[in-house]
């Protein structure tokens, strides 16, 4: 057996076998068919796949085809393509798989323990000490704990009255997550242990029955982290492992960045008789007819990323070998979607999801009409329509680029559906948020429909991030809250970068 293939040099991990891999603790029907993918490296039939499981002892034929045809097999990191299925080794399911299977070792080795002496807890009659509540907080708060005891153990440990912003902070900075804001007192009864002061500074009765339950519960949760203690990585190590993460990510992105990308659009999908052409990064657009589309051919292996609904079908249709480039396919992740109990579905199209996403009414032309231009020769007009597709599905491409995820819109129905397209190590709107928000600068965004071709950020405006705990949001310059979903295109302000 060859030591590598197309696959596993992507994925850069040793030609597995079946026979092996057959007893992972993960390994069951749909991640042996990825097994035998990776040792083929090329896509394969299931009749094929069900031959190898016979052959390995897994399965008998009949049987190993029966289950291979009810465990979704054409789900990421496979891909259908007529009767074969084709691994995509650049998606991250494909490398979590090898990791899962035991085919690669682990990115990061083991975290060594600490082993500290524990904080002997003082007594629920006493106030909890600063080291107390720090050891309290370290490894989070409680889920089952309201914003009220939160308030009490800090008000507790301080022992004299503050502001709620003080107390905000004593929390956020320790980098814990909560229910508590600085608005929380509103919603506290009549009687709390906790009481706003006219000058706005929370003030704690300390001979309420809360502050002593407050203590117990601290009190639980010291016992807990204690008994634990010896397994217990070090915080050192897990934030530097946790920043160098953060690092190989963004370089990861920036690489995925730079890549050249062309969106192809074709008419008919079949058997093309018309391409359209899309730069992504130059925003250029070149249209190809009859004879000229074998000029088109050489032209998309210029390319490092390929995209179009369907694209392994029409590169197959074009005669075009991919390689190992990177495929991106516009056709919908998910074909349908339950509107009620009764069963009844929509079926998700291309489309659909053009015109929820980027609110164009008409993203592509009918086909009867682009099939009449294309009989009666009147190319013009065919050149026309099918640029203007091209630059609709430029636009959805790019709302999944930014976003990670595309609108459907349809009656009463408003979500999210994952863009296949987008690697998580991509640049998308929430790390530009968390870029803005770091950096105390801006944001440029382009809310509405899809931005027009010639001048796409002929409506930008300025958005500014706020965050509270977890929760961060953008608003324009009157402080109007912008939904997220609606901004199309986004970047940090050029000038408040260059100031």
């Amino acid at each position: 057996m060859s030591t590598t293939n197309p696959y596993c040099k992507v994925l850069g991990i040793k030609v597995p076998c079946l026979e092996a891999a057959k007893n992972s603790p993960d390994a069951n029907v749909y991640a042996l068919l990825i097994v035998v993918a990776l040792e083929r490296g090329e896509p394969i039939t299931l009749t094929q796949v069900a031959t190898r499981f016979e052959e390995a002892g897994i399965a008998t034929y009949k049987q190993a085809l029966a289950s291979l045809k009810r465990c979704r097999p054409g789900r990421p990191p496979l891909y259908r393509d007529g009767d074969m299925y084709a691994l995509d080794p650049y998606d991250h399911e494909a490398d979590l798989w090898a990791f899962r299977l035991g085919l690669r070792p682990p990115k990061v080795a083991a975290l060594r323990v600490v082993r500290s002496s524990p904080i002997q807890p003082s007594s629920p009659d006493e106030a909890l000490s600063l080291a107390e509540l720090d050891e309290v907080l370290r490894d989070g708060i409680p889920g089952d704990w309201s914003a009220q005891r939160i308030a009490i153990c800090v008000l507790d440990t301080h022992g004299t009255p503050i502001l709620p912003d003080q107390v905000l902070r004593y929390v956020h900075e320790r980098g814990r997550r909560s229910r508590l804001s600085s608005n929380s007192a509103k919603y506290w009864r009549r009687g709390s242990p906790v009481r706003v002061r006219h000058d706005g500074k929370w003030e704690l009765s300390v001979e309420h029955e809360a502050v002593r339950s407050a203590r117990r519960a601290a009190h639980e949760r010291l016992a807990m982290i204690h008994r634990w203690a010896d397994r217990r990585p070090d915080a050192v190590v897990m934030e530097a492992r946790r920043k160098q993460h953060e690092r190989t990510r963004l370089a990861h992105g920036e690489e995925l960045a730079r890549m050249s990308r062309v969106l192809i659009h074709a008419f008919p999908q079949q058997k093309p008789a018309a391409l359209v052409l899309v730069d992504v990064t130059r925003r250029d657009v070149s249209t190809f007819f009859g004879k000229e589309i074998a000029d088109a051919r050489q032209k998309v292996l210029d390319y490092e990323i390929i995209a179009a609904i369907g694209v392994r079908t029409l590169l197959r249709s074009l005669g075009v070998d991919p390689g190992m480039r990177r495929l991106a396919d516009l056709a919908p992740s998910q074909k349908t979607r339950q509107l009620n109990k009764r069963g009844r579905t929509l079926k998700i199209t291309t489309r659909l999801l053009v015109q929820g996403t980027c609110g164009i009414p008409h993203p592509f032309g009918d086909e009867k009409i682009l099939r009449k231009y294309l009989r009666e020769g009147k190319l013009h007009k065919l050149c026309r329509r099918l640029e203007s597709d091209a630059k609709a599905l430029y636009a959805f491409y790019q709302y999944g680029r930014l976003h990670g995820t595309v609108r459907l819109r349809w009656g009463f129905i408003d979500e999210r559906i994952p863009a296949p397209w987008v690697h998580p190590d991509e640049t998308t709107i929430h790390r530009l948020m968390d870029e803005a928000l770091h950096h105390g600068i801006p944001l440029e965004v382009v809310v509405g429909s899809a931005p027009g071709w010639n001048d796409p950020w002929s409506r930008v405006q300025r958005a500014y991030v706020e965050k509270e705990g977890w929760h961060s949001w953008i608003h324009d310059e009157s402080g109007n809250v912008i939904d997220e979903s609606e901004v199309q295109m986004a970047r940090l302000a050029k000038n408040s970068v260059n100031g």
